[in-house]
């Protein structure tokens, strides 16, 4: 796995034929560094992280197979819309974790079609939360996973589309509820994870299994 953060190369073995491409996309929100550790431990995948406002240069449709979005922008121009529709109307996979759920508020297009959800400006949030993860159903995405409790952040009052398929959720008073679910979106695979907040969350096993097979299955390899 390769991983590239300005001047910032990692390089780890790769053990499978042709990885995943992902592109991890940051920018408008800070976070802890212990958020790349967490792709050092998926060799299946080749990363490369690139931040706002470069996030959707170069030639996305040759070069990468799984957008995840850590990123936070209120504010999309013309041209981030017209390249990340492109994207997902392509049948590319597309990852969005924790605040990137508060992006992009003001295009109705991606908020209702593709993230299936919006923080809203009344929606509010909660730190240090030990939350109960309920696993719903059965889906690639929390496959092997049983219910469990995480150290985390929670969001609460965001509109939530109503045509979500939640596939875990959490009794926790400070939550809407849903935590992870799969888009309405019927051009591509789109999965939303709400959590992923700091350090205690990114070492969590469980929540690295999750994104790890969220990016899998956003990709086609599950």
């Amino acid at each position: 796995m390769r991983i590239i953060l300005g001047m910032l190369v990692w390089v780890a073995t790769v053990s499978a034929a042709e990885p995943l491409r992902v592109r991890l996309v940051t920018g408008g929100h800070s976070h802890e560094p212990s958020f790349y550790t967490m792709f050092e431990a998926m060799p299946e995948l080749k990363v490369d992280v690139e931040p706002h406002p470069r996030a959707f240069e170069g030639n996305l449709m040759k070069r990468v197979d799984v957008l995840v979005l850590y990123d936070m922008i209120p504010v999309s121009t013309p041209e981030q819309r017209d390249r990340l529709r492109t994207f997902a109307e392509s049948g590319k996979g597309i990852v969005i974790l924790h605040h990137a759920i508060c992006g992009y508020v003001d295009w109705p297009w991606w908020y209702e079609n593709v993230a299936g959800g919006r923080y809203l400006s009344t929606s509010t949030y909660q730190h240090d939360v030990t939350i109960p993860v309920k696993i719903i159903g059965a889906h690639p995405v929390t496959a092997g996973l049983q219910d469990f409790t995480i150290f985390d952040e929670t969001y609460k009052g965001m509109w939530i589309s109503d045509k979500v398929n939640v596939l875990a959720s959490t009794t926790e008073k400070t939550s809407d509820g849903p935590l992870v679910w799969v888009s309405p979106f019927e051009k591509s695979r789109v999965v939303f994870v709400q959590l992923g907040h700091g350090r205690q969350a990114h070492q969590d096993a469980n929540y690295r299994q999750l994104v790890r097979q969220a990016i899998e299955w956003a990709g086609g390899r599950r």
